[in-house]
């Protein structure tokens, strides 16, 4: 008999020991089912010296293990990245590991699935809604729910083909191998800089060492051709390649420019696949068949077998930031798990965050630059718009000088984006009678009025409620009206200036899958769509040839709220929808409509200034010792009871070390003071870059204790501050 530590899959415990049985093997990354008390959880095998000791326990006290799992075993190097990640961002292994371990089936033996497929027979009885079934099928093969919703009908329609024998059930491995992706499939004709800049990163990659490596490129300069030449590098070398999109709704794209490049689609990996495929997937990636994995951010913790190559596309996105959970940065992960795995980085962007830019600037980071355009395309033409001195018409949020920018292109025959990041149709509804605003019962936000839907809804916690006929403050009729916009209510204006043109919504209420992202390419390649009207979701990994203007109806909108990477997000989401226009021969125009023409970021952007505006924002930060010259933690303490939240939190303050160089603001209610029915109270902790605040935080709060009904959550490095 001999003994071993093991993480177990319960975040309220570290690691404890247990007695191997004698004839079972079991080394370092096991996957075991162990014994907790009635229960039977899974755990993986670790090493003594990496996890600490639960505590003297003899021999004779353990439990036996149950059972080894038949997949493989954790790799080493993503041990040592759970480690590193629940250390930093101050979370349990076990919480960090349960990422790792996603898909509980893959744990399971090989298994077959029943999937349906059409016949091409035709049954003697038709019905429309079967031949439209048996039309839009074609080749499609799936589950029942999934043909019903390719063919737009309802599951009781397929269930009534399968009968009729015009589709028919077939048992498939759900554990069948992928594709190989063809390196010299479709090899690109590359520019000077861009065969520059891939012929670093592809040397790179033969090397088989960490090199973490900026790819600066500006919108339309082609860095996912660059990387994907990098990647190609990796399969020749037999070895994987892991690629982290913001959105999920950018997977589809991606997989069509993948697939064109190199015959065949990489494997996905989002929160959109049902079970079967993340089991597949999984099991694929565990064992090195899966050569390329294109993902969100929680594929940065499978268990590749032998990562060659990581690339974080537009790594200035702020969604690469987990805010439940582990709040870890994807960005900052993956360049970690790139030194462990003794791979290069990739971080693509056209708008580098500071943090990374100031990497950059200490040497940490080798950057390459692709400053120009590919091919006959040129950076669009950009024009501020000042709404004081050019102010819509009364009842209407598009500028006269967008308007006949917009009359005029709609008359070429090319295509309008205008963007507003805000989804709906407003974001206040009030009583002009009494007043009365309609907020959120669980939380202190104002319900925004989904007029699409007919519905009022709180965008944090996820209440809806229809909209009343009545005022319920005061009993008035036909009282409510809607306060500013939203992409909905820009639509029905769009609708009133320009009713012969086709419109089309894009917001993560529309566009919610990766396939409904390829059904909006799709029909904007075929220019079924003249004007589309869209929020943050379309500013990134689109190429529309045909699309060369673009109207940004509130650009200060990012500015409120006194975050301190307003200016800079600003900067980026604004630079990222302009770089939509004109990506091709076409020339591409976007106009800016602000109230702050004058503003340092307006300014920036409608000059191309970027490099004056980052000195500025840099020096700023350097100035005020913010991130990524100091450091921030955020402790966001709450409770279904205001006062407990509050106490736990002002004792939180009086037990806070007197550390030189730290700093500790609050405890004050947070900006968003009650979120899904708890009450919030956050302090700030700032602290100089060199002081190892996790282990001040560590022991500071290892020292209280407080109710089960009080959360406190640790943010390092936070990027909300709401």
């Amino acid at each position: 008999m001999s003994r071993v530590r093991v993480v177990i899959m319960n975040s309220a415990l570290g690691a404890l020991d247990y007695r191997v049985p004698h004839g079972m093997a079991v080394a370092p990354g096991s996957i075991v089912v162990a014994p907790l008390g009635p229960r039977q959880l899974l755990g993986v095998v670790w090493e003594e010296e990496h996890m600490p000791s639960p505590g003297e326990v003899g021999d004779n006290r353990l439990r036996n293990l149950i059972a080894v799992v038949d997949a493989p075993p954790i790799p080493a190097p993503l041990r040592r990245l759970v480690e590193w990640t629940a250390d930093y961002y101050l979370a349990r292994p076990a919480a960090v590991l349960r990422m790792a371990l996603a898909s509980t089936s893959a744990l399971e033996g090989a298994r077959t699935a029943i999937e349906y497929r059409a016949t091409g027979e035709v049954p003697a009885r038709m019905t429309p809604q079967r031949e439209q079934a048996l039309a839009r099928l074609g080749d499609h093969q799936g589950l029942i729910r999934e043909l019903a919703a390719i063919a737009q009908v309802s599951d009781g329609v397929i269930r009534g083909l399968v009968k009729t024998g015009a589709i028919e059930a077939i048992e498939v491995d759900i554990d069948s191998p992928y594709p190989r992706p063809d390196p010299g499939f479709a090899t690109p004709l590359l520019s000077a800089d861009q065969a520059t800049a891939a012929a670093s990163l592809t040397e790179a990659v033969a090397t088989h060492a960490f090199a973490p490596v900026l790819l600066d490129g500006v919108t339309g300069s082609g860095k996912t051709e660059v990387y994907f030449e990098a990647i190609a590098e990796a399969i020749r070398a037999g070895r994987q390649t892991l690629v982290l999109l913001p959105e999920i709704a950018l997977t589809e794209p991606f997989l069509q420019r993948f697939a064109a490049r190199f015959g065949c689609d990489p494997v996905p990996w989002h929160s959109g696949l049902r079970s079967t495929q993340r089991r597949r997937a999984w099991r694929a990636i565990s064992t090195g068949d899966a050569l390329v994995t294109v993902g969100a951010r929680s594929a940065l913790f499978l268990p590749y077998a032998d990562l060659g190559l990581i690339v974080v596309d537009e790594a200035h996105e702020t969604s690469f930031k987990q805010e439940d959970g582990v709040h870890y940065h994807a960005r900052d992960v993956a360049v970690m798990r790139g030194k462990f795995e003794g791979c290069p980085v990739i971080l693509a962007s056209a708008t580098p965050a500071i943090e990374t830019r100031q990497q950059v600037a200490l040497g940490r980071y080798a950057e390459l630059r692709l400053p120009g355009r590919f091919g006959a395309a040129q950076m669009p033409v950009i024009e501020a718009i000042d709404l004081i001195a050019e102010p819509p018409e009364r009842g209407r949020w598009i500028a006269p000088r967008l308007v006949t920018a917009i009359d005029a292109t709609l008359a070429r025959g090319e295509q309008v984006l205008l963007f507003l990041n805000r989804r709906g149709y407003a974001p206040l509804t009030l009583c002009r009678t009494c007043g009365h605003r309609f907020q959120c019962p669980n939380c202190t936000a104002w319900m925004v009025e989904h007029r699409l839907i007919r519905r009022l809804a709180c965008h944090h916690c996820g209440h809806i409620e229809p909209v009343p006929e009545k005022c319920p403050e005061c009993g008035g009729e036909d009282t409510l009206v809607a306060c500013g916009p939203g992409v909905e209510r820009i639509a029905d204006e769009a609708a009133l200036l320009w009713p012969a043109a086709k419109r089309a919504i894009v917001t993560s209420d529309t566009i919610w899958s990766p396939a409904k992202a390829a059904e909006f390419v799709q029909r904007m390649d075929a220019r079924d769509i003249d004007i589309v009207i869209g929020t943050q979701l379309v500013t990134k990994g689109y190429h529309f040839p045909n699309l060369t203007l673009v109207g940004v109806i509130d650009a200060d909108l990012g500015l409120d709220g006194g975050d301190l990477r307003a200016a800079e997000r600003t900067f980026q989401q604004i630079s990222q929808v302009a770089g939509r226009a004109g990506r091709e021969a076409k020339k591409g125009h976007v106009y800016i409509q602000t109230h702050s023409p004058g503003a340092g970021v307006m300014r920036a952007l409608v000059t191309g200034d970027a490099d004056s505006f980052y000195a500025a924002e840099t020096e700023a930060r350097r100035e005020a010792n913010a991130p990524p010259f100091g450091r921030y933690a955020a402790i966001i303490v709450s409770s279904e009871d205001k006062a407990s939240a509050d106490a736990i939190a002002r004792a939180i303050k009086r037990a806070a070390p007197a550390v030189e160089g730290m700093y500790v603001y609050g405890p004050a209610p947070a900006p968003l003071a009650m979120l899904r029915g708890r009450h919030r109270f956050r302090l700030l902790v700032h602290a100089r870059r060199a002081l190892d605040v996790q282990d001040v935080i560590r022991g500071w709060l290892g020292e209280l204790s407080w109710s089960a009904k009080v959360r406190v959550a640790v943010d390092v490095d936070p990027y909300n501050f709401l």
